[in-house]
C-alpha cells in the first residue's frame, strides 16, 4: 500500500467478480467498502465517502434546531435524524471543524429507539481546519427512528460544524463479500505452472500435486512456561501456529525479580522450542509503563539509580536476544500509564527506542496498546491519540516501526475496528493484532462467535500484517479465553480457530497440464511443494508465493 494522507483501496467491480467467482452468484451489485482515511487537518473537506450514502441530501440538525430529549435533559446537535434503519453494518464518516477551542475530542454517538451507542467514532478536531472522523456500528435489530449526533467529549462550549458526512449500510452478506475480496486479492495469488521436457517441449497431461507447506501470514498465540516439557501442548501448538509470543516470561518482573538477579533460563528454553519448530516470535516486552507490573524493587528507585537500572535492563535483554525476535514491544501501554516518564522525564520513552534500535537494528520496534480497536470510549487511547503519540516519537528520532493493537474485546464493533485501522494505515507502518481474546464475562459460545468476527476482520484488512491470540494455557485456565481444555479438547473458540486455519490455507490441489503444458491455481501466500509426474518421470520442486498483483509463473522440467 502507498503511504499518503488519504489511504484509498478501491475495489473494482469487474475484478471482484473475476476473483471471488463461485463465492458469488451471477453478480455482486452491493456497496464496495472504501478504506480511504485522512489524519491531517485540511483547509477544505474532501468529498463524502459513498457520495454520502443514506445521508445524501439529508438535512443536518444544527444548534438552532436541536433535538431535545426532555426526559433525559439532553439536546442533540449537530445531528441527523434517521428513519427505518435495517439490521446490518453501518460505516459513518464526516469532516469536522470546531470553534471555541484550539483542539478537542469530538465523539459521534447513536441513539435508536431501543439502544444507546455511546461511541461510534472519534476525532481530535482542531480550530481553523477540517478533521476526518471515521467509525461505524452494527445494528442487531431494525430501528424506525434514530439520532446520529456529535458532541464535545467533555461537554465544553464548542461549536461543531460538519461537512461531507456519510452513512453507508451493508448487509451481513455484503460485509462478508467485501472481506472475501480483500482476502482473495491480498492474501492469495494466481499461479501458473509450466511443465516441459529437457528440450522445452510442452507436456500435456502431466499429473500435478500441490501442497502448501508453510503460510506467509503470521498467525499465532501467546505461550507460557507451561509448554516446556509438555509434549501434547507442544504438538497441539506447532500443528496450528507459525508465530508465538511469551505471555510473561520476558517481562522485567520475571527476568529480574530482585535487583541484580537476572535469569533468562525459562525464556531461553521457550525460545529453544520456538527455534526448533521454525516459529517466529514477538518480544514482549522491554518495559511496561503500568507501575502494578513494574518490579517492586524498581518502584523504590529514583533519579540516577532508576536510570542505571533501566539502562541495564534494556542492554542486558537486547544483547541476550539480539536478532531473535521479529518485534519488541518497547514501552508497553504508554497511552494509559507513564511510570518511567514521570520519574525520568518526558524523553524517557524516546531514549528506550533509541537504545533498543542500536542494540538490535533488525527488530521491528512496536508501540503496543489496548482499547484502540476494541472501543472508542477510552479517552486515553483514541485512534488520533495513538497517531499523535507515534508522530511525536518519530519527530524525536525514534525508530518507531510498528503498531501493536492488543485486541482484548468484549463485544466487537467490526465497522469501527476497520475504520480505526484505516486511519492507522495512513502512517504506512506494519499493524499487528497482538493479544486477541474475548472477555470471559461472556459464555464460551458467545466468545467463539465474537472471536470469529475479530479474526475475520483482522485477516481481511489489507494493512494488518499478523494476528496473535492471547490464549496461553495454564492448569487453571487462560488469561480470559482458552481454545482447549487441559486435555487439548477444543472449546468453541478452538473450533473457530481450527475452522479459519483450514479456510485460510490452500487445500490439496491436484490436476493435469492442459494442451499448453500449463496448470493454474489460486493459492494463499507461502511456501509450496509441487510434485509432477509424466510417463515414468517425476520431479519435485518447492516454490515461494509472495504478494504480487501479477500471476506467478513457475517452470518445471522433466
Amino acid at each position: 500500500m502507498r503511504q499518503r494522507d488519504a489511504l484509498s483501496f478501491t475495489l473494482l467491480p469487474c475484478f471482484l467478480l473475476l476473483v471471488i467467482g463461485p463465492l458469488l452468484a451471477a453478480s455482486y451489485d452491493g456497496p464496495l467498502y472504501d478504506h480511504t482515511a485522512y489524519t491531517e487537518c485540511k483547509k477544505k473537506p474532501e468529498e463524502a465517502l459513498y457520495k454520502g450514502g443514506i445521508l445524501r441530501g439529508q438535512q443536518l440538525v444544527s444548534a438552532h434546531g436541536s433535538i431535545v430529549d426532555s426526559a433525559n435533559n439532553a439536546a442533540y446537535f449537530p445531528a441527523f435524524i434517521l428513519y427505518n434503519l435495517t439490521q446490518g453494518f453501518y460505516c459513518f464518516s464526516s469532516w469536522v471543524k470546531i470553534q471555541g477551542a484550539e483542539s478537542t475530542l469530538i465523539r459521534a454517538s447513536l441513539k435508536t429507539q431501543d439502544a444507546m451507542y455511546n461511541c461510534i467514532g472519534t476525532v481530535i478536531a482542531k480550530r481553523g481546519c477540517w478533521s476526518f472522523l471515521k467509525g461505524g456500528f452494527v445494528l442487531t435489530s431494525p430501528s424506525d427512528f434514530s439520532i446520529l449526533y456529535l458532541q464535545n467529549w467533555d461537554d465544553g462550549n464548542v461549536n461543531i460544524a460538519l461537512a461531507s458526512s456519510s452513512l453507508q449500510p451493508f448487509t451481513e452478506q455484503q460485509w462478508r463479500t467485501n472481506q472475501q475480496y480483500v482476502i482473495n486479492t491480498q492474501r492469495k495469488r494466481a499461479v501458473t505452472i509450466h511443465v516441459s521436457d529437457g528440450q522445452g517441449e510442452r507436456l500435456q497431461g502431466a499429473a500435478i500435486s500441490i501442497e502448501q507447506i508453510s503460510k506467509d501470514f503470521p498467525f499465532g498465540s501467546a505461550i507460557a512456561k507451561t509448554i516446556l516439557g509438555n509434549l501434547p501442548y507442544q504438538n497441539w501448538f506447532v500443528k496450528r501456529f507459525n508465530a508465538a509470543v511469551f505471555e510473561n516470561e520476558l517481562k522485567w518482573y520475571a527476568t529480574e525479580p530482585e535487583q541484580g538477579n537476572v535469569n533468562y533460563t525459562i525464556a531461553n528454553q521457550m525460545l529453544e522450542f520456538v527455534r526448533a519448530n521454525q516459529i517466529i516470535a514477538r518480544g514482549h516486552n522491554i518495559f511496561w509503563e503500568d507501575p502494578k507490573y513494574t518490579p517492586p524493587w524498581v518502584r523504590d528507585l529514583t533519579g540516577s539509580e532508576l536510570q542505571s537500572a533501566v539502562n541495564s535492563r534494556i542492554q542486558s535483554l537486547m544483547s541476550n536476544y539480539k536478532e531473535e525476535f521479529i518485534h519488541w514491544d518497547v514501552s508497553n501501554e504508554m497511552l494509559h500509564f507513564d511510570f518511567y516518564e514521570q520519574r525520568l522525564g518526558s524523553n524517557a520513552t524516546l531514549s528506550f527506542y533509541e537504545i533498543a534500535h542500536k542494540s538490535d537494528p533488525l527488530a521491528t520496534l512496536v508501540m503496543n496498546e489496548f482499547n484502540v480497536v476494541e472501543t472508542c470510549s477510552d479517552v486515553n487511547s483514541t485512534v488520533d491519540t495513538l497517531i499523535s503519540r507515534l508522530r511525536e516519537l518519530k519527530r524525536g528520532g525514534a525508530s518507531m516501526d510498528g503498531v501493536g493493537l492488543e485486541g482484548h474485546f468484549t463485544i466487537p464493533n467490526p465497522p469501527l475496528m476497520r475504520a480505526i485501522i484505516d486511519k492507522l494505515a495512513t502512517l504506512g507502518l506494519p499493524i499487528w493484532l497482538t493479544e486477541v481474546d474475548i472477555s470471559n464475562t461472556l459464555d464460551k459460545v458467545s466468545q467463539s462467535t465474537y472471536l470469529e468476527e475479530v479474526l475475520r476482520e483482522g485477516f481481511s484488512h489489507p494493512s494488518v500484517n499478523g494476528i496473535m491470540l492471547w490464549t496461553a494455557l495454564h492448569p487453571n485456565g487462560c488469561y480470559r479465553m482458552c481454545l482447549t481444555d487441559n486435555n487439548f479438547r477444543n472449546l468453541p473458540a478452538g473450533d473457530v480457530v481450527d475452522k479459519l486455519l483450514k479456510e485460510w490455507q490452500t487445500g490439496e490441489v491436484k490436476g493435469e497440464t492442459e494442451e499448453h503444458g500449463s496448470y493454474s491455481f489460486y493459492g494463499f501466500l507461502g511456501e509450496y511443494k509441487i510434485s509432477v509426474h509424466y510417463a515414468n518421470r517425476t520431479a519435485v520442486s518447492t516454490m515461494s508465493l509472495s504478494q504480487g498483483d501479477e500471476t506467478r509463473h513457475y517452470n518445471i522440467q522433466l
